[in-house]
């Protein structure tokens, strides 16, 4: 095997770069021909990454988190290539999906190294302008997509737990906005919602956040999407039901309901839309289930 092992940009030197090296040495010793492939950019990271595919790699891996799995998937997705994770990131809430995030960076390198693999689902964002990005994960708008951009722009504290900090700060400013949602529901029917929303989250998998479970029923393999919508409350009624979302408990609150869909559009004024953990850009977006997408190693 011929496996490209992907870094996140952001990480010169440090625990993610130290963690790549190890997964390589690690994934060397089972007999893996591993090159390492660090850009400067994101955008730089993913010609590196075209150009040991084109140079015959066989396999890919990322070595970081949500953000990183997310750069790898628009060269990956639909090949058959399979991808490996070193979850060594903030969130990792793709490995957790997959049951790989309580892994050490050994232990996920020797899940590579075994060479079981399966098929899971991705989902298709696309823009008004028809641009599109596929995620892994969960798509935030609303309350949540504000906890990112707060999240992303903190230095402390470092890991899962930034989330933590920055929802709190959130709720001193909670508000709804008005939603509009055209889903596509399994049998081919259309449900719409038109309210105004706390939260809209679209769910491939269950997590965001590092580790909230949103879409506590998500399934990354079922070719469907999970719809979580909350509509408001009392700010102090909301932070005492904060401990139920953890537990991913909170779907059976008035305030909150829930859809399985094969595609949903979401429209709301001046609300950003985060997948994966990263901003995609302004609503309106349609969000779609693509089923099978994505080759992953997986542990048994």
């Amino acid at each position: 095997m011929k496996l490209a092992l992907l870094i996140n940009p952001a990480a010169r030197g440090g625990r993610q770069s130290a963690a790549a090296a190890d997964a390589a040495n690690r994934l060397r010793a089972h007999g893996i021909e591993t090159s390492l492939i660090s850009g400067g950019s994101a955008a730089e990271s993913s010609a590196l990454l075209q150009i040991a595919l084109r140079a015959g790699a066989d396999a890919v891996a990322v070595a970081g988190g949500d953000g990183t799995v997310h750069l790898a998937l628009a060269e990956i997705a639909g090949t058959g290539i399979p991808l490996g994770i070193i979850p060594v990131g903030t969130g990792n809430d793709i490995a957790a999906a997959l049951g790989l995030r309580e892994l050490d960076v050994r232990g996920a390198a020797d899940v590579i190294a075994a060479g079981r693999t399966r098929t899971v689902d991705l989902a298709r964002i696309t823009r008004d302008d028809g641009t599109f990005e596929l995620m892994a994960s969960v798509l935030a708008s609303g309350f949540d997509s504000r906890v990112n951009d707060r999240a992303n722009a903190m230095r402390w504290p470092r890991g899962s737990s930034r989330y933590t900090v920055a929802l709190l700060i959130e709720f001193l400013t909670l508000h709804a906005a008005p939603f509009t949602l055209q889903m596509q529901l399994p049998d081919g029917s259309r449900r719409d919602v038109t309210d105004d929303l706390v939260i809209a989250a679209v769910g491939n998998g269950p997590s965001y956040g590092g580790g909230i479970p949103i879409c506590p029923d998500a399934d990354i393999a079922d070719g469907l999407l999970d719809v979580t919508i909350v509509r408001p409350a009392g700010r102090l009624r909301l932070l005492r039901l904060l401990p139920r979302v953890y537990r991913g408990t909170h779907t059976t609150i008035p305030e909150v309901s829930t859809f399985r869909v094969r595609s949903v559009r979401l429209e709301s004024e001046a609300v950003t839309g985060y997948a994966d953990g990263d901003p995609i850009g302004l609503l309106p977006l349609t969000v779609e289930a693509v089923p099978g997408a994505l080759t992953v190693f997986a542990p048994r």
